[in-house]
């Protein structure tokens, strides 16, 4: 039957042609024949009906988000003892909620997860995602171009004993944090900025049987913002215009103050708004920004260039998911010096477990506001100038630290969190910038 139409078809598309010509031109055409559509692997016929399904579900998606973005809670996880910030997410179907860190330095999102039992994940104080119990829960197989091809640098594993065994991972953090589980595809729900909600089929998740560091104190798992095919960025921004923004409430805030993560273009515009270009290419999957020097009060700091030289193993990026500014070596010095300067007076502490070189006794009294105005210099001329409290933070009763650690040399320089507070950042993805501004995140 189908060798007969294409036939046909052949026969006509001749005729017409011959018809139109006026010097009687035949014009010949060649079609070709397959006897299947499909290859004879059965795991090509999986990454198949799995793309045409991520297409048609996306093209379904985009109809009824259209004209709204997402927003998300988001609250500093200060009462769960965490120096994260923390967002809340619904996963499944059912739709069950689950707290997770917010981490533009991750691409993999993933919840404390069972898959049919199994797993020894920690139980206590934390929501387990019941993966038997979502109808919408898919898991990727581990002979699938998705796993042995597209997931290689979300750490897949090569185990793979037969075709129905899932795609696995062991995940590794910068900070020695680590994860362990299965892929899989999930259903999310997320509430719109026009009051209704909406739900993200096919999204990528991590089915985390077991996971262990400090990163996930307090936490159900991670929401990874990192800008990869896979990430959850990556399907928001495509739903939702290309942008997202977010605003840290001040990270000693309790639970009950919050603000949002926001996908889609936000409706708060300050006056005061600066915009520097995201080099989303230079430190892949990371959002790298183009610093060139810093300041203290009228000063500029004496830091060699090649410290904000991607190029020679250094360069900037902006960070959710790490709590304290990372500097190299020969930025680190002239920032931590200048601003002890201002702190003479003061007894010199170390507080058993704070991870920090300059931290002081203010019993005594302390003025922040004699401190001079830190400022990071964007190359085109934007300044970002965080609050005193953003830099001289809160490490214990009495005592205040200076809210940088040494990142060695050469090395990346990291903004953290506890520096972005009280700032609202917009990423916008298609336009490649970041725009920030003051802001009282409620």
């Amino acid at each position: 039957m189908k060798r007969t139409r294409a036939l046909s078809c052949l026969i006509t598309m001749l005729l017409i042609a011959a018809a139109d010509s006026a010097e009687e031109t035949v014009m010949r055409l060649e079609m070709s024949h397959r006897d299947t559509l499909f290859p004879t692997s059965s795991h090509r016929i999986e990454d198949i009906i799995s793309e045409d399904q991520k297409r048609h579900s996306l093209i379904s998606q985009k109809r009824k988000t259209s004209g709204g973005g997402a927003k998300l809670p988001l609250r500093s996880g200060s009462d769960y003892g965490a120096a994260q910030y923390f967002a809340d997410v619904r996963v499944g179907t059912p739709a069950k909620m689950f707290r997770v860190v917010v981490d533009t330095g991750s691409e993999l999102t993933w919840v404390n997860c069972r898959f049919r039992g199994k797993g020894k994940g920690r139980e206590k104080k934390r929501r387990v995602f019941r993966a038997e119990e979502s109808s919408s829960f898919r898991q990727v197989g581990c002979l699938t171009q998705t796993c042995k091809v597209d997931l290689t640098n979300l750490f897949s594993l090569s185990n793979c004993p037969t075709p129905s065994t899932p795609c696995s991972y062991d995940y590794r953090y910068s900070d020695g944090s680590a994860a362990q589980g299965v892929f899989a595809k999930e259903t999310f729900t997320v509430g719109l900025t026009n009051g209704r909600v909406a739900r993200l089929h096919g999204l990528l998740i991590g089915c985390s049987s077991s996971f262990d560091g400090d990163s996930f104190q307090g936490a159900d798992g991670v929401l990874g913002l990192a800008l990869s095919d896979y990430s959850f960025t990556s399907k928001a921004t495509n739903l939702f215009g290309g942008k997202f923004s977010y605003c840290l409430v001040d990270h000693r805030s309790h639970k009950n103050v919050s603000s949002y993560l926001t996908f889609g273009s936000t409706t708060t515009k300050a006056t005061s708004t600066r915009t520097t270009p995201l080099d989303l290419n230079l430190i892949p999957p990371f959002y790298a920004i183009n610093i060139i020097g810093i300041s203290l009060g009228n000063d500029m700091l004496d830091i060699p260039m090649q410290v904000w030289d991607a190029t020679s193993g250094g360069g900037t990026i902006l960070d959710s998911g790490t709590s304290l500014t990372l500097l190299a070596e020969a930025a680190y010095r002239p920032v931590v010096s200048g601003l002890e300067r201002y702190l003479v007076g003061l007894k010199r502490v170390k507080p058993e477990g704070v991870p920090i070189e300059y931290c002081f006794d203010v019993t005594s009294g302390f003025n922040e506001s004699k401190l001079p105005q830190l400022m990071f210099h964007f190359k085109g001329g934007a300044r970002f100038e965080p609050h005193r409290r953003s830099y001289v933070v809160d490490a214990a009763h009495g005592v205040k630290c200076l809210g940088f650690v040494s990142a060695g040399a050469p090395a990346t320089n990291v903004v953290g969190n506890i520096m972005q507070q009280n700032y609202l950042w917009e990423f916008d993805i298609v336009a490649s910038t970041l725009s920030f501004a003051p802001s009282t995140c409620l």
